[in-house]
């Protein structure tokens, strides 16, 4: 009985509701399940190819500083936020973490942080933080590689800063992610 009644509750619910209606609901479920996202872009790339592999001598991956490029108009708690997240997409990842392997650091600086504004929130949402990174080998501070990472929000329920520091360490993990050989984990 429990069944029938939210299904047809949905239907009505659905049924009533416009196709922008609908759409805008498919994409806050997106949303909720898939979080906020993270991209990046090469500016120097790691390797010579985009096959190439050479993070595979690094066991450990190190966030460094990341400084405030936009006068202090970078919420605080986007640095409370960034570790933790960093450290469980690198877990997801199964990115190897030993205590004293050879250390990549992650460092960089935020170019541009936007919050959404209540316009914002009724035309559609978009929030981000837009890095620039370095990987950076820790024992000669050698940079091997630099990237613009970015942390996006486009639905209301990942509005926040949490979720923009999650989307860019989803960005910096895939970056070394798609750098790192598969068979090292």
């Amino acid at each position: 009985m429990k069944k029938t009644t939210l299904c047809l509750l949905l239907a009505v619910m659905f049924g009533t509701m416009g196709p922008g209606c609908i759409g805008t609901a498919i994409s806050e479920g997106a949303g909720v399940l898939l979080g906020p996202k993270g991209v990046y872009a090469e500016i120097q790339p790691v390797g010579a190819t985009k096959d190439a592999r050479p993070l595979g001598e690094y066991t450990r991956f190190e966030l460094g500083e990341i400084s405030d490029q936009m006068g202090g108009k970078v919420p605080r708690d986007l640095w409370t936020y960034l570790p933790g997240e960093f450290r469980r997409e690198l877990n997801g990842n199964k990115l190897p973490d030993e205590r004293g392997g050879k250390t990549l650091l992650v460092r960089g600086a935020v170019l541009h942080y936007e919050d959404a504004s209540l316009l914002g929130f009724v035309a559609g949402p978009l929030e981000e933080v837009v890095t620039r990174i370095e990987l950076v080998d820790k024992g000669s501070n050698k940079v091997l590689g630099t990237a613009n990472c970015i942390g996006r929000t486009t639905e209301r329920v990942n509005a926040g800063v949490k979720e923009k520091a999650q989307g860019l360490a989803k960005a910096i993990v895939s970056w070394i992610d798609a750098r790192y050989p598969k068979e090292r984990r």
